[in-house]
């Protein structure tokens, strides 16, 4: 109860913290500001209590907002905020945030904003709100900021269609208790740079005997497979290939995703006549030093958040999860008792959210 009480009233010392503009220079206090979210960013994962983690994410997320406001923000890198993904397109007009946050092992969902850059240094941003849980065909249809397929990226790739831009998102998916996704999604803007998601950029050959996968014309890609399972799904520069691991059944079951594991064989995609042609097998000598890519242990060449990395935070996050579902107390009487200490905390002056 004491620590709840010190949590709420670190939390709304750090919301006055956010109001109060500083009078140094826009790096200046974009440093202080990223001093204050950094804390709100670890607690948004490591919380143990799901409703701290989720008011975290609150103070986190107007925070951030608050942060980008700042002229010139586009440039400054937040390199001390380490639970989220930070990505910079590779023509630098864009940068995207995505991170996730978990209720229990059955809930998970992604946040993300897409900053552009601009002329003045002014700020430009579209929420990105996840709306997978409400669709039974995330694979099929343009989407745009409103109803996104969530995904933690953790790759930009840039191609031509044309004159248009094509950019080509990896991403990471908690998904559920018994399995994970990887997906790969496009990201393409407007004739007055409103973003849009999907697009008709996949041609697959006829379907091998032994996949389960429906060729049907997809918008965007995904990988399910079983939750301890490492499923290898990244560029590879020397093949110019996206490059994963082949999956089948370990229990002859192929209907059910969640048994999917690697066969130690691999799948691609290559870029050829404005489409991410799919190849079904690929032999492992095409591939750089004669194997699948391998993540670098923090960052990868070109600075981009680690996907393993990503995998390692969220599984501590399910077993914090996990062990929260093992306490006698009850997440309802835990909210109760959190209103009452709210109640008791004596009126702060309004913040600028």
């Amino acid at each position: 109860m004491k620590k709840l009480l010190i949590f709420i009233l670190l939390i709304i010392s750090f919301e006055k913290g956010f109001s109060q503009t500083s009078k140094g220079d826009s790096r200046t206090e974009l440093r202080q500001r990223e001093a204050k979210l950094a804390v709100f960013a670890e607690d948004m994962i490591n919380e143990k209590h799901w409703y701290l983690r989720f008011y975290a994410d609150s103070v986190f997320t107007r925070g951030l907002v608050q942060a980008l406001k700042v002229k010139n923000s586009f440039s400054y890198p937040f390199d001390s905020i380490t639970t989220i993904s930070k990505l910079y397109a590779p023509d630098s007009s864009f940068r995207i945030f995505t991170w996730q946050m978990m209720k229990d092992y059955t809930y998970y969902r992604q946040r993300g904003a897409i900053q552009m850059r601009t002329k003045d240094g002014s700020l430009k941003l579209f929420p990105l709100f996840d709306a997978s849980s409400f669709t039974n065909g995330p694979n099929d249809s343009i989407r745009n900021i409103n109803n996104w397929i969530g995904a933690i990226y953790y790759k930009i790739l840039l191609t031509k269609d044309g004159d248009k831009n094509v950019y080509t998102l990896l991403g990471f998916d908690e998904n559920g208790p018994r399995s994970n996704k990887k997906w790969m999604d496009i990201l393409t803007f407007d004739e007055v740079g409103i973003p849009h998601f999907g697009g008709d950029y996949f041609k697959f050959e006829a379907p091998a005997k032994d996949t389960v996968k429906n060729r049907k014309p997809v918008v965007r890609y995904s990988v399910e497979y079983k939750k301890e399972s490492k499923l290898r799904f990244n560029y590879d520069k020397n093949a110019q290939m996206i490059v994963y691991d082949h999956l089948i059944s370990e229990q002859n079951e192929p209907e059910n995703l969640y048994t999917y594991v690697p066969d130690g064989s691999y799948e691609a995609f290559k870029w050829t006549n404005n489409k991410w042609e799919h190849t079904n097998k690929l032999p492992s000598i095409a591939l750089t030093n004669g194997n699948a890519p391998m993540d670098d242990a923090i960052l990868n060449e070109d600075g981009n958040v680690n996907q393993q990395k990503l995998e390692e935070m969220l599984k501590k996050n399910k077993k914090l999860q996990l062990e929260e579902m093992k306490e006698e107390r009850k997440p309802e009487k835990a909210v109760k008792d959190k209103k009452q200490q709210v109640q008791q905390t004596p009126p702060q002056p309004q913040n600028e959210y």
